[in-house]
């Protein structure tokens, strides 16, 4: 008898970490790599959120808080939701975890039974369907080709709803395309989903400020018919560059957010206190500095688009928000590299440009979707140029 649980034997390790990891590995052992896996910010933690956890460790803000989530953190919550999306929530509406994937995670797990679906639109974020495999349900992917601009159609999203639907994960802006649904994309949607009661919505909107061109976010959730069967994920991680803080938030049903807690209870506790009292000043503090940020990460996709385009080979869509590309290498699948090793798909392609070119970038197929790459921008203007010329020399020298 496996002392491994059936469970977490139908899951697999985190593509995207993998490849960070193997980027760092092979940095330690004096290799030339330009990593672009992660996705998180380079942009440092701003000042007067680093100086609020000081001062909540200098104050002794060091003890246990309520399980999810303090009330002046839950009301820096509510206020920002009210602020910048028009949704009015209770503080008993609110939960509090220690990140976004905590928060998914703890939804799953306190909601889904045997047998209950969940629909993933692909490209996917790598965990969703994991951790629905995990909760013991079964996701049900949605694939969304390039020419749909990576995004769930009406026609296609009711073609999937069964008697068994209780989830469907949305995520704008994107990862891993950047693709970003619009106030009409969502009420076109949500025709949909008024005729099918029984399914709920989780939105995740982690990457809410990182919009480029005037795109105006809308979030499910301003569906008042919707409202009651959304469960809306947000986070510190992405605008406030706190990804190691680990702190993420959602508001929605309180059923759903008791049952959050009573998980949470049972597992983690709260979150760190230090980094609560962070996410508070984060929340409430000066926002001037996020549209400052979202327009040099403007500037790098510019770029990055522009290059990848001019490669023969590769065809790249210019998203409108997040921090990421998923171009097509489809136009180089069955070529050989310069060791005489055919590309027979994207796992082919991003593994020959690490070994042969150095740079590091994860394969479409981790995110559902076979015959892309997910680049992630979130660097240096001098680590796109360099990482940009690599994959050019590397893609011409495929035959």
């Amino acid at each position: 008898m496996s002392i491994i649980s059936n469970n977490l034997k139908k899951i697999k390790p985190s593509p995207t970490i993998a490849v960070t990891q193997k980027a760092r590995e092979l940095k330690a052992a004096g290799k030339d790599v330009i990593g672009l896996g992660a996705g998180e910010p380079d942009f440092d933690t701003p000042e007067n959120i680093k100086e609020a956890a000081i001062k909540a460790i200098k104050d002794g803000d060091t003890k246990y808080t309520a399980v999810d989530g303090t009330p002046a953190l839950k009301k820096a919550i509510v206020d920002k939701f009210k602020r910048e999306n028009n949704l009015d929530y209770d503080l008993d509406q609110i939960t509090v975890g220690a990140g976004g994937k905590h928060v998914i995670y703890n939804a799953m797990m306190a909601t889904l039974n045997e047998g209950d679906e969940v629909i993933v639109p692909a490209p996917y974020w790598v965990s969703y369907p994991d951790m629905v495999l995990l909760a013991g349900g079964t996701p049900i992917i949605l694939e969304c080709n390039e020419k749909q601009g990576f995004k769930v159609s009406p026609s296609e999203l009711e073609k999937v709803i069964t008697p068994k639907t209780k989830w469907i994960i949305l995520n704008s802006p994107s990862n891993p395309t950047g693709a970003c649904y619009s106030e009409s994309d969502i009420r076109e949607l949500s025709k949909v989903l008024t005729k099918h009661p029984h399914v709920y919505i989780l939105s995740d909107d982690i990457y809410e400020h990182v919009i480029y061109e005037g795109f105006k976010f809308f979030t499910i959730a301003q569906i008042n018919e919707l409202k009651d069967r959304v469960l809306t994920m947000n986070g510190v991680s992405k605008a406030y560059s706190m990804t190691g803080w680990r702190i993420g938030y959602a508001a929605g049903p309180k059923e759903i957010v008791n049952a959050i807690a009573k998980i949470q209870s049972q597992s983690t506790t709260n979150p760190s206190s230090i980094s609560q009292a962070a996410a508070v000043e984060a929340l409430n503090g000066k926002q001037d500095f996020i549209k400052e940020r979202a327009k040099s990460f403007q500037e790098r996709r510019d770029f990055v688009v522009k290059a990848l385009n001019e490669i023969d080979g590769i065809e790249c869509l210019n998203p409108d928000g997040a921090f990421y590309v998923f171009p097509s290498c489809k136009g180089l699948i069955g070529k050989k590299d310069l060791n005489g090793n055919v590309l027979n798909n994207d796992s082919d392609f991003v593994k020959s440009l690490l070994e042969n070119s150095g740079v590091a970038v994860v394969q479409g197929s981790a995110f559902g979707l076979e015959g892309f790459f997910r680049i992630s921008y979130a660097t240096s203007m001098e680590n796109l140029k360099k990482a940009l010329e690599k994959i050019s020399s590397f893609c011409k020298s495929l035959s």
